[in-house]
């Protein structure tokens, strides 16, 4: 009996001295990390070897040019969908994808009843206007010879601007639909000019990138046909953050830069600025247009808009070398006092800041630094070894 309670204390006992040794751990793991010091102190004879160099923070002209990701798009004003007004089915087709087309270019013809009633209309009118035009103008002469009376001239006037007045409907209803006076007569009637029989032309130069008609195919006013562009010009549209926008103006000179023809710059200008901020992505639409007379850019190329900054853009600007990016963050080290250690050395902190635009291989500081201050602009890569040394001794510890 009295073994048995022996032995039960001294597992207590170790059991205690196990926990309390425990215990006296964890104190001293956090006192090591607190040891850890974002100021690094080198001597003057480390920063002579080193070839340290600091600048003075200030604010800068903001020169250069702004790089945002670009897309070339279509130009739409260069751009056309076409169809017809009229319906009917699809007589004829005479081109196909990849066609390069002229204006006024027939690209298929529809037949239908409403074609031959239109066609029909106008040269009942034109018929019309031609003879009460011959009676007015017999009319008008023999009242000036004193044989016509001023009556009949004066009925076979209101017939004339009567047939005017239905020749011009007539004439706007075929033109609406897009034919031309001589696509119903040209002075020699034919039966494709009186048939029911519709002209689809082009309405621009350009190619053909969309075919979406067979013969004998259904179409109406609310059917596209055709799609056709023209690339001689082209839109390049990318994105830029709304704390950049004061930077640019509306009128300034663009380049754009591609992967595709690497030592080649293309130059347009910047033809619309958005009025709206993207809420997710915090940007702004920047629009530039671009000539393409032999046809490189096309439309859904990615590239590079380069944009030049405004004269009178100013911000605080330092050497990108300076900015040491970690973990996603960015730092940079600024001198706290010109004698902190002995011997004439410095002290350097090493403190977060946000980074902006570069320009010309120096970077904008938006936040985390002020003017006045002194930044390192050469050995950044020494502190930041340092640094690591000195955390790796204080696990060690």
């Amino acid at each position: 009996m009295k073994a048995s309670i022996k032995l039960l204390i001294a597992v207590n006992v170790l059991v205690f001295s196990f926990y309390g040794c425990g215990g006296k751990e964890e104190p001293k793991k956090e006192e090591s990390h607190n040891k850890h010091s974002e100021v690094v102190k080198l001597s003057a004879e480390s920063i002579k070897q080193i070839k340290l160099e600091t600048e003075t923070v200030s604010l800068q002209p903001f020169t250069g040019y702004l790089t945002i990701p670009a897309k070339v798009i279509t130009n739409q004003d260069n751009e056309a969908q076409i169809g017809s007004l009229v319906q009917g089915r699809v007589h004829k087709v005479f081109v196909k994808v990849g066609d390069f087309v002229k204006a006024g270019q027939v690209l298929m013809t529809v037949e239908g009843l409403d074609v031959g009633q239109i066609k029909a209309g106008y040269l009942i009118a034109k018929a019309a206007l031609d003879y009460a035009k011959a009676n007015y103008e017999r009319q008008q002469k023999l009242f000036d010879e004193k044989i016509g009376s001023q009556k009949t001239l004066l009925e076979s006037q209101a017939e004339y601007e009567k047939a005017l007045a239905e020749f011009n409907a007539e004439d706007k209803k075929i033109h609406s639909v897009g034919l031309t006076d001589e696509d119903v007569t040209d002075g020699n009637i034919s039966e494709d000019h009186t048939s029911g029989t519709l002209p689809i032309k082009s309405s621009i130069n350009g190619v053909v990138v969309e075919r979406n008609v067979v013969i004998g195919q259904f179409v109406d006013a609310t059917t596209n046909a055709f799609k056709v562009i023209n690339t001689n010009t082209v839109w390049v549209d990318g994105q830029i953050y709304e704390k950049d926008i004061t930077k640019i103006n509306q009128k300034t000179n663009a380049l754009f830069t591609s992967a595709t023809y690497l030592n080649e710059k293309f130059n347009g200008r910047i033809i619309y600025i958005g009025q709206t901020v993207d809420e997710q992505t915090r940007t702004i639409t920047i629009r530039g247009e671009f000539g393409n007379q032999n046809n490189k850019l096309k439309p859904q190329m990615f590239g590079e808009l380069k944009i030049p900054v405004s004269s009178n853009a100013k911000a605080i600007m330092i050497p990108e070398e300076s900015v040491v990016r970690e973990s996603g963050e960015d730092y940079v080290f600024v001198q706290t006092s010109d004698s902190t250690t002995p011997n004439g050395g410095q002290a350097f902190e090493q403190r977060k800041v946000i980074a902006g635009t570069s320009v010309d291989n120096r970077i904008e500081i938006t936040d985390g630094l002020k003017e006045g201050e002194k930044v390192v602009s050469k050995g950044v890569f020494y502190l930041k070894s340092e640094m690591k040394k000195e955390e790796i001794e204080g696990d060690a510890h």
